[in-house]
């Protein structure tokens, strides 16, 4: 990839912080997320998807401070918030071992971007554990959060439960999340107004040319829209110029 010139590695799997641990490794990330550094030094973005709270550790976080290569932007996928509802998805149920994971993430990288995932509707979910939930996205302050509304699979543990969450209060609750959450996007984009990020250029339509900052992981996070058309596949410096839900718009300072 560093040969045909890529410019962005994501290291992905169903949780990228368990790496190594079955080989008797520990903190096989953060030794993995060395080694590219010192391999492939001409791929300016190495970034990290699906880690769990439990395994992000001290080394873990002090390589992500180290090595701009290795891009602050940490992806959690939480799924709930409430501990009952944590256990009977057979999920880690310490709600506040997370808080302090992502207080600590703030505090060692100050320019951290975290996003998160959490699903409604889960069998069982009661009125009082969504708003435990509700309430855990208003405290926690993510720049990034999905929310899907839970479906039966069948073959899987959860498929064996009974699907008691009616559809329309299914929808009305991811609505809500969502509204929530969007509040928070905009707050957290409007404070990135004035200030330069490097955004890695992608492409361009209908007089514009669309890139990605280190807070926005390809297809699932948001975009930086900048006036005019401009050569792609590079990394420019854009300054903020305006902040939207999902968006952020720029003018490029250093081509």
């Amino acid at each position: 990839l560093q040969e045909q010139g890529g410019l962005e590695i994501n290291l992905i799997a169903q949780d990228t912080t368990y790496y190594g641990y079955g080989l008797g490794m520990k903190d096989g990330l953060a030794l993995l997320l060395e080694r590219l550094v010192a391999e492939i030094p001409a791929v300016p973005w190495l970034r990290i998807l699906y880690t769990f709270p439990g395994y992000i550790t001290p080394r873990l976080i002090e390589v992500v401070a180290t090595y701009p290569q290795v891009l602050p932007y940490i992806d959690i996928p939480l799924q709930h918030a409430h501990p009952d509802v944590l256990r009977r998805m057979r999920r880690p149920a310490d709600v506040d071992w997370v808080r302090r994971v992502v207080k600590e993430l703030r505090q060692s990288l100050p320019d951290v971007c975290l996003r998160t995932t959490f699903i409604v509707g889960f069998p069982g979910e009661t009125d009082e554990e969504f708003q435990a939930l509700a309430d855990f996205v208003e405290e926690m302050q993510f720049d990034h959060v999905g929310v899907f509304e839970y479906s039966h699979e069948s073959g899987t543990p959860a498929g064996e439960l009974p699907d008691d969450v009616p559809a329309d209060v299914k929808a009305a609750r991811q609505d809500a999340l969502m509204v929530a959450q969007q509040e928070i996007s905009l707050e957290r984009h409007r404070a990135l107004v004035g200030k330069r990020l490097s955004v890695l250029l992608e492409g361009s339509e209908e007089g514009l040319t669309v890139g990605r900052s280190y807070r926005d992981a390809p297809e699932i996070d948001g975009l930086v829209l900048i006036p005019g058309k401009m050569p792609t596949k590079r990394l420019v410096t854009v300054e903020v110029v305006e902040a939207m839900v999902y968006d952020l718009v720029g003018k490029v300072v250093k081509d």
